[in-house]
């Protein structure tokens, strides 16, 4: 990826030079010999850099500084100037300045400046990124078969620039898999960012992606780059794609054929660099069927469609995704670590966290911070409203067991849990309904190891 630097300079000698010896460095450089050209460029181009003289005729440098960042309020400038002084370097960096270069220019010098002036400003985007993912996993933890089989599948596609499609329930870690895709690539060092397409109001949804010119809206008070801009070179995560406007799926099917786009009230074709995944919970396959999504845009995505697993086809993760989960919270919070017993551990994993990922860390936080000790047990697993434990076991559990006795015992501690859940852990209440007396419940409890939270 280039990154691109405009100068502005009446001088045409400067201008040359400078040219020169930044397209040296390997940017891509524009000029312009005015302030209002300037201006009419670093509108249509939105450099990453401007150098710009102080002393031209008509509109000087500071002038053209003040407009250039009412325009565009987040570019990089550096002023030059072979008559400064100390209160007009004060000034324009009261206006926004980066840095101030007399003449005449060491090149030496205005490399150096460029240099930090840019990594500054990449080190800017990284870090609102970083702020921005700061809660969210770095790693896929477990050990179980299905995840194992999505690390190898990761493994395959990440260093390819293809599509990727993600599908999967709300919280089972959609994001994180495309995370992965990325931190995996040779994309890795460029930034991921992150479009959850379902929280932006329809009519800003394409601004948000590509950017839009100045007057393109009401509210359009200047120039502003999307999010296309920020993720060239890197990779685009379009949270619940299926969310998106019919008419806003054709133009990112046109930039995955093409690599090309238009910010909204432009016409100037711009091109990036981005490998774009997808991810959602609907059944885009019926979305294209009732014509809410474009086929052919499903067809591009789907080349590597990808399934994120539930939670509840992955228990026996539960253990260290607990662990992982607890070590997040004391490094965010502090405190002494928490220790959970393995029958805690063992309720949790007879769940099936209906709300996935997203759900085991909640319930996770909530115990740490409620729990008065710093060994959780059973005792201080609260109440998990979702969907009960784990199934009954099957007629094939049942037919595995050695003995009749073994497979009748197996059912009946099962159906006892499961009742005893339905009926918010009363034993009357659960005695009553299953039409067994009330010492016997207690004894068959007793029996079993059954846990009471009462």
């Amino acid at each position: 990826m280039h990154q691109t630097i405009l100068i502005i300079d009446d001088e045409k000698d400067i201008r040359t030079s400078l040219t020169g010896i930044l397209e040296d460095e390997g940017y891509q450089v524009l000029n312009a010999e005015s302030g209002a050209e300037g201006i009419e460029c670093a509108r249509q181009e939105l450099p990453d850099l401007i150098l710009l003289d102080i002393w031209m005729p008509g509109m000087d440098g500071l002038e053209t500084l003040e407009n250039l960042k009412k325009l565009l309020p987040q570019v990089t400038v550096i002023m030059i100037s072979g008559h400064g002084t100390i209160e007009t370097a004060v000034r324009a960096t009261k206006l926004g300045a980066f840095d101030f270069i007399e003449k005449p220019l060491s090149l030496e010098k205005v490399l150096i400046s460029v240099a930090n002036a840019l990594q500054l400003q990449e080190l800017l985007v990284q870090n609102a990124e970083l702020k921005r993912s700061a809660s969210a996993d770095s790693e896929l933890i477990g050990e179980s078969s299905v995840i194992k089989s999505v690390r190898e599948q990761i493994r395959r596609i990440a260093p390819t620039s293809a599509s990727v499609l993600i599908s999967g329930e709300d919280g089972s870690g959609k994001e994180l898999i495309a995370c992965s895709i990325h931190c995996n690539s040779p994309r890795r060092e460029r930034p991921f960012i992150t479009v959850h397409c379902s929280a932006i109001p329809e009519m800003l949804i394409e601004s948000e992606l590509f950017g839009h010119e100045k007057g393109a809206f009401i509210g359009a008070l200047s120039h502003k780059k999307g999010r296309f801009d920020q993720a060239d070179g890197g990779t685009l995560l379009l949270d619940e794609i299926g969310e998106l406007p019919r008419n806003t799926q054709i133009k990112i099917l046109r930039f995955i054929q093409e690599g090309r786009y238009e910010r909204v009230g432009g016409s100037r074709q711009l091109t990036a660099d981005i490998r774009i995944i997808a991810a959602t919970t609907r059944s885009l396959e019926q979305d294209m069927v009732s014509g809410k999504f474009s086929a052919d845009l499903y067809y591009q995505l789907s080349t590597i469609p990808f399934q994120a697993p539930a939670l509840r086809d992955r228990l026996e993760d539960i253990a260290p995704l607990v662990q992982h989960f607890a070590a997040q919270f004391f490094r965010r919070e502090g405190g002494e670590a928490k220790i959970f017993l393995p029958e805690a551990l063992d309720i949790l994993q007879r769940y099936s966290w209906p709300g996935n990922l997203r759900e085991l860390r909640n319930v996770v936080e909530r115990i740490l911070i409620v729990a008065p000790g710093h060994v959780i047990s059973t005792e201080d697993i609260p109440h998990l409203s979702g969907e009960p434990f784990a199934p009954l076991p099957s007629l094939d559990d049942a037919l595995s067991r050695s003995t009749l006795r073994d497979a009748r015992e197996d059912f009946e501690r099962e159906f006892i849990i499961h009742k005893l859940e339905e009926n918010d852990w009363n034993i009357s209440r659960t005695a009553e309904l299953i039409e067994l007396e009330r010492s016997n419940l207690h004894r068959k409890i007793k029996s079993y190891g059954i846990d009471v939270r009462r």
